[in-house]
This record gives structure tokens, sequence and C-alpha cells, in this order.
């Protein structure tokens, strides 16, 4: 290698954080998420995004190639979907032609009462996260469904599938609401499906009970100084808990009201001090296998990021 006559750069803990994720960006990412940082954080341009996501698009609509970093193989699956319409929304360019091959896709592989299952069966034999099993006939699963669900809606996508599939959202954000047993990524499903639900007043009225529900069953630490005081979900890494800000990842998520100004507050602060010697946030659940963890860590630095930022903390 050529040696550069330049300065040497300065300690990488002299940064700020924004510039401390860069370098950790450009270090460890996906070319997706290299692209999705310079568009969020460099003012580039969204094109580039969108081409860097279909090279993870499949020629029956869907997603695959391990898209979402837990689902290996190349087989479209459902969370690779609900995964590409995140970074669509977050570009603006959650609509048109792709909108519809996704919808079509969607509507190929629904369970009978018309909404998704976690896994598909095609991910038969290929390597996935032992936390979800993969089923010859898989029930439909709000965690699949609520964000698709939410984020086409969001968008004004309007498809037959949407109808059934709606149906099926409220009926098991409802339960949930009525205080059935959850989990936290149960919930953040919910959420994402009512912020997202065109209903507005039934929407803002069951994330209200849900709220209360979440805050009963103890599944959202409220003080990070005591976060081994809360109880793990069963089947949760330790450590595996969740705070204010991942429910609540923007203001105008109807989660928001869900926590006082301090409860957020000290999430907000628990969440920047999370950042790494390295420039880049940590995952918090399991790691399975040697490349899913070096994989996780950009997306979940972008999160991290945007949600900081969303809330007006510096970065």
């Amino acid at each position: 290698m050529a040696r550069s006559d330049t300065a040497p750069a300065a300690p990488l803990s002299s940064l700020s954080p924004l510039a401390r994720a860069e370098h950790f960006v450009w270090l460890t990412a996906r070319v997706l998420e290299q692209h999705r940082f310079a568009y969020h954080f460099l003012g580039a341009a969204a094109d580039p995004v969108e081409a860097a996501l279909t090279a993870y698009a499949r020629d029956d609509g869907g997603f695959g190639h391990a898209l979402e970093p837990d689902l290996r193989g190349p087989v479209s699956q459902p969370l690779h979907v609900a995964h590409a319409l995140r970074v669509l929304d977050t570009i603006g360019r959650c609509g048109g032609r792709r909108a519809e091959r996704i919808c079509r896709y969607l509507t190929e592989i629904s369970t009978p009462d018309g909404a998704l299952p976690a896994l598909h069966p095609s991910l038969r034999g290929y390597p996935a996260a032992p936390w979800i099993p993969v089923l010859d006939h898989p029930p439909s699963d709000l965690l699949a469904t609520g964000p698709v669900v939410g984020l086409l809606h969001r968008n004004d996508v309007w498809h037959a599938w949407l109808f059934r599939a709606t149906d099926f959202c409220w009926s098991a954000v409802t339960r949930l609401a009525d205080g059935a047993r959850t989990h936290p990524y149960e919930v953040q499903a919910a959420v994402a499906f009512l912020d997202g639900a065109p209903d507005r007043p039934r929407a803002e009225s069951t994330a209200e009970r849900l709220g209360r529900s979440v805050r009963e069953q103890g599944l959202v630490v409220l003080d990070p100084d005591r976060a081994e005081e809360y109880p793990l979900p069963e089947g949760y890494a330790p450590g595996e808990r969740h705070f204010p800000h991942d429910f609540a990842r923007a203001p105008g998520s109807l989660a928001h009201r869900w926590f006082s100004r301090g409860e957020l507050e000290r999430s907000l602060d628990h969440l920047a001090a999370a950042q790494r010697d390295d420039g880049g946030w940590p995952i918090r659940w399991r790691r399975w296998a040697p490349g899913t963890e070096l994989e996780w860590r950009p997306i979940v630095t972008i999160d991290a990021l945007l949600t900081l930022r969303a809330h007006g903390r510096p970065i």
C-alpha cells in the first residue's frame, strides 16, 4: 500500500458520534448500509440506496439473499419484505410498480386468513436463526404482517391483499391491547401497524390501551440504571431488554405518548451511551452465526442515529 502524505487522522474517541459511526460504517457495512448512511447523513441521493436494495430483489416480487441478516439463503421471505419496505419508506420510494410487485408476492405466500407467516417454508434447508422454526404450514404472525401492512398504508398503497391482512392486524393488535401476554418484538410490530393504520381514531385508542398493557407487563425498561430488575421475556438473550426509544423511534409515533418526558430522555441517554469504541452500536439479541452480528451492527447503528436525531439529540 502506498504511504499517504496526509496528516494522521484524529483519534476515533475525539470525534463526534456521527463521525465515529461513519468510520464504523465504511469499515464494516454492506453496500446497502453504506448508501443508506450516505443518504441519511451525508446528503447523498436516494437512487444508490434503491439500486443497492434491488440486488436483494427476487423474480417473485419478494426479497432474499439475507437482506434480514438472520435469515440466510437466496429465497424470498416476509421478513425480508418488511426490511425492504422500511428502507424504501425512509427514502420516499415505497410505492409505484415495486409496491405492486411486492403485493403480488404477498398475495401468493399468504396464510389462509390472508396474513403473513413469520417464515415461509421455502427457507427450509437454508441457515436461519434457530428461534423461529420453519413449519410446513406456518400460522399468520403479527411480527411479519404488522410492519408490512403499516408501511403500505403509511405510503397510501392500496391493493386487494391489504383488506384481509389489515383485518388480521386489527384483531391481533386489539387482543394485545386488551391485555394478552406478549413480548417486545410483537409490540414493535403492533406499533408499526398502528402508526400507519388509516383509521386514526381507532389506532390512537388501541395504542393507548396497548401502552398501558406494555407497562403493566414490564416489557419496557423505564429506568436504565435498574435494567437488571426487569424480567427477560422467555427465550430472550441476557441483556435483551427494550427501552422507550425502541417503541417510540420518532416523536410522531403513537408509542411516544406511552412515556413521560423524563422516561424518554433517560432512554435516549442510554441509547447515546451505548455507542461502542469502534463507532458502532451493539446488537442485543443472540449471536448464532459468525457473519450475522457483523451485518446487523451497521443496521442498528443507522437506526440509533436516526432515532437520536428524530428526538432532537445532537449527533
